[in-house]
């Protein structure tokens, strides 16, 4: 099994954004099945997600309109951000860091 952390920085603002909602979602042959929820701590990470298994395809979505809507008059340019990628097998851990701001944003494979 793979556990999977993310971390949500608010570059507008130049810290961690807390309490982005995070959904954990797996790929099936149906569609997404959700394993869990979450949300980002006054840090900005979320480290409670479910593990995944080897091999997987799974989703982070993040609902960034809930964030902005306390945070900023202007509501979001992306209102989520949707990350999907491939657990490898080898991996026991992805962390997966979101450059956050009301018109852009970035992520990467993080350590």
């Amino acid at each position: 099994m793979t556990g999977i952390s993310t971390h949500v920085l608010d570059t507008s603002l130049g810290h961690p954004a807390e309490g982005v909602p995070v959904e954990l979602a797996l790929h099936t042959e149906g569609g997404w099945q959700v394993l869990g929820t979450s949300a980002t701590d006054s840090d900005g990470r979320a480290e409670d997600l479910p593990a995944v298994e080897a091999g997987s395809v799974v989703r982070l979505l993040f609902d960034t309109a809930a964030y902005f809507a306390r945070t900023s008059e202007e509501p979001p340019f992306f209102p989520e951000v949707t990350i999907v990628l491939t657990v490898a097998p080898a991996q026991h851990h992805y962390h997966v860091p979101l450059l956050l701001n009301p018109f852009g944003y970035s992520v990467y494979r993080g350590s």
